[in-house]
């Protein structure tokens, strides 16, 4: 059997993003020994499923991220003291911090994508050792390390929180390459429910601007129709 994360890994190791794995297509098919492959190659035959990229690199899966988020419960208890020390540090809104973490693992502190990316704000191994992480579960250095990575981000797309977003999900030079915003649907997703969360989490009190006060304003684009229980 083809194991569908060693494909995945072995793209990721071959230089692909998780926006353009997400790009690709993805088949599913057992033949007459009941061996279940996964292939990126389309069978010859019409036996096959054809699997949705997007739900393989979230963690939160196809149904959670297609959720409403507009309706979606807030955490604002969860690593409260830990939130707002990184947000302080690297001047970035705790509303914004809150929404990239509820958008990435929805405060599940072992998360673990099928791309494997870990932790609360689903770090891949190469973030990891950019940022330091020696233990992306720790709930620590795992919101330090992708607040650091967040700051950056917005540093170098003069602040504003979507492209930041996008960057965050589909990396920096991809939004760079396409001047904005990439057409891949998982990233566009991610940039909905983040916008979102984010002007929900700051219109109810959890968003006090700690950095630069000059960055652009998310505008919230409409929600998708339900597609799963929201978390």
């Amino acid at each position: 059997m083809h194991n569908l994360l060693a494909l995945l890994l072995t793209a990721l190791t071959l230089g692909y993003s998780h926006a353009l794995l997400a790009a690709a297509e993805f088949y599913k098919y057992t033949d007459e020994d009941g061996v279940v492959t996964y292939s990126q190659q389309k069978p010859k035959h019409d036996n096959y499923k054809v699997l949705i990229p997007s739900c393989l690199m979230s963690f939160l899966g196809c149904n959670a991220s297609r959720s409403d988020w507009s309706q979606a419960k807030l955490n604002f208890a969860a690593f409260k003291e830990v939130i707002s020390s990184a947000a302080k540090k690297y001047r970035l809104e705790e509303a914004y911090v809150r929404a990239v973490i509820h958008s990435e693992s929805a405060f599940q502190q072992r998360a673990v994508s099928k791309a494997g990316a870990e932790g609360l704000m689903q770090l891949m191994p190469a973030t990891q050792q950019r940022f330091g992480v020696s233990d992306p579960f720790n709930i620590v250095e795992n919101i330090h390390a992708g607040c650091q990575y967040l700051r950056l981000l917005l540093d170098m797309f003069k602040g504003d929180r979507r492209l930041a977003a996008a960057a965050y999900n589909a990396g920096e030079n991809a939004v760079k390459r396409y001047n904005g915003i990439p057409p891949y649907e998982e990233t566009k997703n991610y940039v909905e429910r983040v916008s979102t969360l984010y002007r929900r989490y700051l219109d109810s009190g959890s968003g006090t601007t700690l950095g630069n006060k000059s960055q652009t304003p998310i505008i919230s684009i409409p929600s998708m129709p339900m597609r799963g229980n929201p978390l």
